[in-house]
């Protein structure tokens, strides 16, 4: 393998500029290439972060000879078929959550990439995030006794705009797959796959999900709170208790640098910190490489079967609500 990993960026939005900015800080890591639906705006991110090619496609990135891992920062809706050229390509894949519109097109990502023996991976960065994985150890060691419950919100105001990703469906937006991922991630990462899932919300103008409540029911007494929203600023805090304590995430839990953890028998809380690099997403690129130089097909910090089952309560929450998208009829 190459001695720095290759990046070649699929789009030009917010998540991608982040994310370039965040490669930038790594050594072993480049952007070799850009690539929009407007060549313009290729050139311009690709001047503004030193790229060396811009390309006026997404298909141009993963035919680059130069790319090793494709980042797919597109909307939801183009997720799968990017994904599944780069994948096509030979080219590894680090996609945006969610990995896809819905549960069936994950397992058929998912099924290429096994069968054409290409690494994918869900940009889930907070799983990757070394807090986080304190926090799992913890929990998973016993330190707050049998988890009993999760609670997390994320949330923000959006102005409406019907053309805006977040509330166009043929985009597949909604509260859903673009923040209510990251609590449903979270209850999964601490508690696994539920039992049942009931979710309650409110629609756009347009049809998609613009808040979602979620109560989530697991083996063992065990449920998660959980709550996603485009119309208001929540709190964006989470807390996971067990039968001997409980630990606190702070704003914004996704991406918090700290979390304390309390007992009831009056012991001192404890406080665990760490200083981020970047704003995250370095780590999640760490871990691709990590995977890459290892031979790694996935991850086991974001598996496959990890990623599909957030997929399948985003789908049954998703079906409760009452939102569908044009991709879902193809499946």
């Amino acid at each position: 393998m190459h001695p720095r990993i290759r990046w070649g960026i699929v789009a030009t939005g917010n998540i991608a500029t982040v994310f370039a900015r965040d490669l930038a800080l790594l050594a072993d890591h480049e952007v070799v290439a850009v690539g929009s639906r407007s060549l313009e705006r290729a050139k311009t991110f690709a001047e503004k972060y030193d790229v060396r090619r811009a390309y006026g496609s997404y298909t141009e990135v993963a035919d680059d000879p130069d790319v090793d891992v494709v980042y797919v920062a597109t909307p939801h809706s183009d997720h799968l078929a990017t994904a599944r050229y780069a994948i096509q390509a030979g080219k590894a894949v680090l996609c945006e959550k969610a990995l896809t519109v819905n549960a069936a097109e994950a397992r058929e990502l998912i099924a290429l990439a096994r069968e054409k023996q290409v690494f994918l991976m869900e940009a889930m960065w907070m799983r990757c995030n070394p807090l986080h994985l304190r926090l799992r150890e913890l929990v998973a060691a016993g330190a707050i006794g049998e988890p009993r419950s999760v609670q997390a919100s994320l949330g923000f105001l959006a102005t409406y705009d019907p053309n805006d990703r977040l509330f166009a469906p043929e985009l597949a937006g909604g509260a859903l797959l673009d923040v209510g991922v990251y609590p449903v991630s979270l209850a999964h990462h601490l508690l696994g796959a539920p039992r049942s899932v009931r979710a309650t919300g409110t629609l756009a103008p347009t049809g998609v999900d613009a808040t979602v409540g979620m109560l989530l029911d697991y083996d063992g007494d065990a449920v998660a709170n959980l709550t996603g929203s485009l119309t208001g600023s929540l709190p964006n805090t989470a807390s996971v208790a067990g039968t001997d304590g409980w630990i606190d995430l702070p704003r914004s839990f996704h991406d918090t640098h700290q979390f304390t953890l309390h007992r009831p028998d009056g012991e001192d809380p404890e406080t665990y910190a760490v200083e981020l690099l970047g704003v995250g997403y370095t780590y999640e690129a760490m871990e691709v490489a990590r995977c890459l130089r290892d031979g790694l097909l996935e991850s086991p910090l974001v598996s496959w079967a990890d990623s599909l089952a957030v997929m399948e309560v985003l789908d049954a929450a998703r079906g409760q609500l009452g939102v569908r998208y044009p991709g879902d009829d193809a499946t």
